[in-house]
């Protein structure tokens, strides 16, 4: 990793309460996740604010003690070494994102790596999940990501390995998830500073 790289480091999720305040205060791909259009900015404005209470179940908890393993099975396979830190983006430092593994060669291309644990048996990698690893790729600058999905029945691994594929940086989907943080940055500014004066704080239009 590139000090230009390691300075871009907010937060490490192995210190969880500093990694959650630091998630608070910027977009990250959990909330582009759910950012499928417009209408639903208000709502992912308003889980931003109020949290969604969601604390996690069986199956989170499940996706905790599987990820260092499968990270350690990407990284002999793949060479995509695990990570835990929170990065922000170079032009906007509140766009952040946590990838699962991260690698960068010697002519500092980044490819990164994002561990899913589910107990469906997947077809094609679900739409929000393909949000999540767009965004990572914005914000981390990377060119693709290994999406590793490890199916399970009754918590028990599904196979001898985890499934895999890549995902190329798409600049399109990139651009749309730009635009809809903007105006969920916007949305946030306008509910917790309503005063007018206080406009030059909006968020930056990202047009590239």
């Amino acid at each position: 990793m590139t000090p230009e790289l390691a300075e871009r480091i907010v937060a490490d999720s192995r210190d969880r309460v500093a990694w959650l305040r630091a998630r608070s205060r910027g977009i990250t791909a959990t909330d582009v996740a759910h950012l499928t259009s417009e209408r639903t900015i208000v709502r992912a404005a308003q889980t931003k604010l109020r949290g969604s209470g969601f604390t996690g179940n069986v199956y989170t908890e499940h996706g905790r003690r599987r990820e260092p393993e499968i990270a350690a099975w990407v990284a002999a396979t793949h060479g995509i070494q695990p990570s835990s830190a929170l990065f922000h983006a170079v032009v906007e430092p509140r766009h952040l994102a946590t990838p699962d593994g991260i690698v960068q060669d010697i002519d500092g291309r980044i490819t990164l790596a994002e561990i899913k644990t589910t107990n469906k048996a997947w077809r094609s990698i679900p739409r929000s999940y393909l949000r999540q690893v767009w965004w990572q790729q914005h914000v981390l600058g990377a060119d693709r990501t290994l999406v590793i999905w490890e199916q399970h029945v009754d918590f028990v691994p599904v196979g001898d390995e985890p499934k895999c594929a890549w995902v190329d940086r798409d600049e399109a989907e990139i651009g749309k998830l730009v635009r809809l943080a903007t105006a969920l940055i916007d949305e946030l500014h306008r509910v917790t500073h309503p005063s007018p004066a206080r406009e030059m704080h909006r968020a930056l239009a990202l047009a590239d």
